[in-house]
C-alpha cells in the first residue's frame, strides 16, 4: 500500500506537507475531506508513521460508536497521551468524523478548551462526505482549521501508481483500491457496485442527510451515469425517471450526490449569475468508473460502441475538470446558445478557457468555439482529441497548466 502512494506525486506532496506541519511546534486543526476510496486514511496513516511524536488514530465508521460522548472520550485519551509523552505534543486523528451527530460543535468545545489550557494537541479530522464536512466546518469551526481536499485519482496518478494505460483509465477510472481487480472486470464491477456505489449512497448520503425519497435519489444517480456528458432539464429528468416529484427535490438530491463525490451538474456559462443558476445542468460523473460499472458493458463492448466510448471520453475530460473544481482550483461550466455549444468552460479568477472534446476526427470548422471566442474572448480555446491535442496529454497534466498565461 505504501508504494502506491509514494509513486503518486500528488499524494506524496500532500503527505510531505502534512508531515512538515505536524512537525512544527504550533498546534493546528487539519481537515482532510474527499470521496470514499481516494486515499485519505492511507495518506494519514503514512503521515503518522513518519512522525517522531505519539499519535492516536480512531474511526467513527462503526455504527455503535457514533456519538459525542465517544468523541470526547477519544479526545481525552489523546490529551493523556500528550501528558504522558516526553516530546511535549501528540496527534489525534479522527476518521469518518461526519458520522458523529453534532461533531463540529463538540470539536469546537474541546479545541477551545485545549486552547485555554495551552495543551499542544494537534488534530486531524477525516471525512468521506465533503458536503457534510464543509457544512460542519462553516457552522462551528470557522477560523480554526486548514482544509485539504483529496480528489479522485487522475490518469497521471493511476498511470504512475498502477501502470494504467489510457484505455484502462477510461474504463476502470481512478479508484486505487480497485486497481488490483481490473484483470477480472466482472469482479471489479461487483466491487464497485457493492463496496463503493452502494456504500456511498446508503452510508454517506442517506444516513447522513434527510432524504424523503431514497428510491428517487438512487434512480437519479443511475440516470446521471447513463447520461453523463449530456444536458438535461430537471423536468426532462423527472420524465425519464417517471416520477411526479418536484424539480427542487431533484436539484437537492443532485447536490447531495455531488457532495459525496459521485455525480455533479455543471451550470451553463453566462455573464449573469442568476442565469447560470436557472440553467439546465450538464450531468457529469466524478469518476468514469461509476459510468462503466453502472452500464454493465465489458471493456471490449465499449471499444466496439463508438457512441458510448465518445461519451466516456468526454466524461473523462469532464471528471478531470470537475475534480479540480471540487478542490477549489477553478470553476467548470458548459456553454450553449441556440445550436452552438462548447463542451466545457473553465474559469479561474478572470481567466477563462474553452474546451471542445472529440473522440473521432474533428471537423475543420468548430462553430461553438468560434462563437464563444467572439462573445467572451477566453484566454485560450482547446480542442481535445480528434485532430487536436491528444487526450492522453490533456488528462496527463494538471488542470492549472491550461489556466496559466
Amino acid at each position: 500500500m505504501v508504494s502506491k502512494f509514494t509513486s503518486n506525486p500528488y499524494q506524496r506532496s500532500k503527505a510531505h506537507d502534512l508531515v512538515a506541519r505536524l512537525s512544527e511546534p504550533r498546534r493546528f486543526l487539519q481537515v482532510v475531506a474527499g470521496a470514499r476510496q481516494v486515499g485519505k486514511t492511507t495518506l494519514v496513516g503514512q503521515v503518522l508513521a513518519q512522525l517522531d511524536i505519539p499519535s492516536v488514530y480512531v474511526s467513527a465508521d462503526e455504527p455503535t460508536l457514533g456519538d459525542t460522548t465517544w468523541l470526547a472520550s477519544q479526545w481525552e485519551r489523546a490529551r493523556l497521551t500528550v501528558a504522558e509523552g516526553r516530546r511535549g505534543s501528540a496527534v489525534l486523528a479522527l476518521d469518518e468524523v461526519q458520522k458523529i451527530p453534532h461533531w463540529s460543535e463538540t470539536v469546537k468545545r474541546l479545541w477551545d478548551e485545549d486552547t485555554r489550557a495551552g495543551l499542544p494537541l494537534k488534530v486531524i479530522l477525516l471525512g468521506s462526505s465533503p458536503l457534510l464536512v464543509q457544512r460542519g466546518l462553516t457552522e462551528s469551526l470557522a477560523g480554526r482549521f486548514e482544509l485539504l481536499r483529496l480528489p479522485h485519482w487522475s490518469f497521471a496518478e493511476m498511470r504512475d501508481g498502477f501502470g494504467f494505460t489510457l484505455e484502462q483509465y477510461l474504463y476502470f477510472g481512478g479508484y486505487p483500491g480497485a486497481a488490483a481487480l481490473i484483470g477480472d472486470p466482472t469482479r471489479w464491477r461487483r466491487y464497485l457496485q457493492d463496496s463503493l456505489i452502494e456504500t456511498t449512497i446508503s452510508r454517506d448520503v442517506l444516513l447522513m442527510s434527510r432524504v424523503d425519497r431514497p428510491a428517487l435519489l438512487r434512480r437519479l444517480f443511475e440516470l446521471g451515469c447513463r447520461y453523463s456528458g449530456q444536458v438535461l432539464s430537471y423536468t426532462k429528468m423527472l420524465g425519464q425517471l417517471q416520477d411526479t416529484g418536484n424539480t427542487t427535490t431533484l436539484a437537492h438530491y443532485l447536490d447531495l450526490l455531488s457532495g459525496a463525490g459521485m455525480l455533479t451538474g455543471l451550470q451553463k456559462y453566462a455573464g449573469d449569475a442568476a442565469r447560470r443558476r436557472g440553467s439546465s445542468p450538464k450531468l457529469q460523473v466524478m469518476n468514469t468508473a461509476l459510468m462503466t460499472a453502472s452500464s454493465g458493458l465489458t471493456p471490449t463492448a465499449i471499444q466496439a460502441d463508438r457512441e458510448f466510448r465518445g461519451r466516456l471520453v468526454e466524461s473523462a475530460v469532464g471528471a478531470h475538470l470537475a475534480n479540480a473544481a471540487a478542490c477549489g482550483e477553478c470553476e467548470v461550466f458548459y456553454w450553449r446558445e441556440r445550436n452552438r455549444e462548447v463542451d466545457f468552460v473553465v474559469r479561474s479568477g478572470r481567466t477563462v478557457v474553452a474546451l471542445e472534446v472529440k473522440s473521432g476526427r474533428a471537423p475543420e470548422m468548430l462553430p461553438g468555439l468560434d462563437a464563444f471566442d467572439a462573445a467572451f474572448k477566453p484566454r485560450r480555446t482547446l480542442l481535445v482529441g480528434g485532430n487536436g491535442m491528444a487526450l492522453e496529454e490533456f488528462l496527463g497534466r494538471p488542470v492549472g497548466d491550461w489556466l496559466q498565461p
